[in-house]
């Protein structure tokens, strides 16, 4: 694969070409602060090319029987099993995630993904309405054409099969700008798409800016949806320029996940989860449970566990199998982590893990020391705002009623979750959190058979299960007279 060597290309129908400008851009090592790869950079023309390109290969595509195309997106899963070991190590590289969960999380999920949508290809089905009269009324679903789709940093791999998948099952065309931080694994899947057989021009990736490339791709008239990952501010632009062109918008955005530990949990098990959820891949993960509410008489012990787990994480080289927590993306994300560890010090928290001395001088990488604040109060910006860091915020509460107004008192919705042995408590919690995803007595589980969701400033639609039948194809009604 051209994205393994320091110098990638463009994927854009069935090629690796150059951009039309000949302008390129350079990723970083986040663990060294070396330059890793330059990377072709997209223009508003290899947009327009790769909508063309991708609109034919979607005819294509949609001429083969279904499971014709089934197996060759089983062919593309094998390919990514087969070549996990390079792309786990890809990624790892490109934005700093412990090589431990590129290669025993992410890879899994993505190879998982691509075998389930290759199975609901052949599950696409319309419907028989009942009709009045001599009449025959029936429903058929089909594809939308070009899927733009745009990309994270923090899960390039999962984040780009999660798009690309449904896209592909549906019946469509995808057109992939990935993020300008992690671009590799995304040019390298779009490669082994072209190795699976894949017709040429089903799956562009065309790394760049998002000001030109990925402007260019939300107001493409050629782009019939857009899928995004990412910020709530930038996920609110697109939902604007998708609704001034009557298109559909899935919108993955940010969150501020509360997870709620009652006085009848274990406080081993609540520390446990807890550091694992909120500690992995940095705490740049938008469902991280980075609100901790802990009942009163659990508050302290469950504290004091975290807070050893903490500082007894092993930060350092994430290409190194013990490796727990490895750096940040860049500068500017380390810059903007610790702004809110100091503001979190200045607005009276106790820092109880973790250091307010300035980082930037530490060398080389971009690494954070993982923290975790105490005596926090729900008005605090570290109880309200997106670190999208290692900082865990922790609240002390009493009594269901004020657990769920604390949970519930954020403009995000993406996950939630509760500890209690109570049956009957859990599913309360269950019906009133108000987020998309909701763990009880775990955190993080994900299926490709099931949703993935946000409510609020975190988005709507889905990039997992049946939902995306809907999401990713147009329903035509057909009415047929008898006689």
């Amino acid at each position: 694969m051209e994205a393994l060597t320091d110098k990638v290309s463009l994927v854009l129908d069935g090629e690796l070409v150059e951009a039309s400008t000949g302008a390129r851009f350079d990723t970083v090592n986040p663990a060294t602060g070396a330059v890793l790869a330059s990377v072709a950079e997209a223009s508003a023309d290899d947009v327009d090319r790769a909508v063309r390109s991708g609109h034919a290969a979607a005819r294509k595509w949609q001429r083969m029987r279904p499971s014709q195309r089934a197996r060759l997106m089983v062919r593309y899963a094998a390919l990514v099993e087969q070549h996990g070991d390079e792309l786990a190590l890809l990624q790892t590289r490109d934005m700093g995630k412990p090589i431990r969960e590129s290669q025993g999380i992410d890879v899994p999920v993505m190879v998982e993904t691509l075998e389930y949508f290759a199975g609901l290809i052949t599950k696409i089905e319309g419907r028989t309405t009942p009709a009045p009269g001599r009449f025959l009324n029936y429903t058929v679903r089909e594809p939308i054409g070009v899927i733009g789709a745009i990309t994270p940093w923090n899960f390039p791999a999962v984040q780009a099969i999660w798009k690309i998948a449904p896209s592909l099952a549906m019946g469509n065309a995808v057109v992939l700008k990935p993020a300008q931080l992690a671009p590799l694994v995304p040019a390298a899947l779009g490669e082994l798409a072209l190795e699976a057989g894949l017709p040429a021009g089903l799956v562009n990736v065309l790394p760049g800016r998002g000001s030109v490339a990925g402007n260019a791709l939300v107001e493409h008239p050629g782009v019939g949806k857009i899928s995004f990952t990412g910020s709530t501010d930038v996920g609110r632009q697109i939902g604007r320029s998708a609704s001034d062109r009557l298109i559909t918008a899935s919108l993955e955005l940010g969150g501020k996940s509360a997870l709620v530990a009652f006085g009848d949990s274990s406080p081993a098990v609540v520390a446990s989860v807890v550091f694992q959820a909120m500690y992995s891949n940095q705490g740049e993960t938008c469902t991280a449970p980075s609100r901790l509410l802990v009942e009163r008489p659990i508050y302290d012990e469950v504290i004091a566990l975290v807070v050893e787990k903490v500082e007894a994480a092993r930060v350092g080289n994430p290409e190194d199998r013990e490796t727990e927590i490895g750096p940040l993306v860049d500068a500017a994300a380390r810059t903007s982590v610790h702004s809110y560890v100091t503001a979190g010090v200045a607005e009276g928290a106790t820092l109880a893990a973790g250091s307010a001395a300035d980082p930037s001088s530490a060398a080389p990488g971009f690494f954070y020391q993982p923290a975790v604040f105490t005596d926090v109060t729900a008005g605090m910006r570290i109880a309200q705002e997106e670190i999208f860091g290692p900082v865990l915020s922790v609240l002390p509460f009493e009594g269901e009623d004020a657990a769920i107004a604390l949970a519930n008192d954020t403009i995000y919705g993406l996950g939630a979750g509760v500890f209690t042995r109570d049956v009957g408590r859990a599913l309360r919690f269950a019906q009133t959190l108000d987020a998309g995803n909701i763990w009880v007595n775990s955190w993080g589980v994900l299926n490709p058979a099931s949703p993935y969701s946000g409510f609020r400033f975190s988005g709507h639609g889905s990039d997992l299960g049946q939902a995306t039948i809907d999401a990713f194809t147009k329903e035509k009604s057909v009415w047929v007279r008898l006689d």
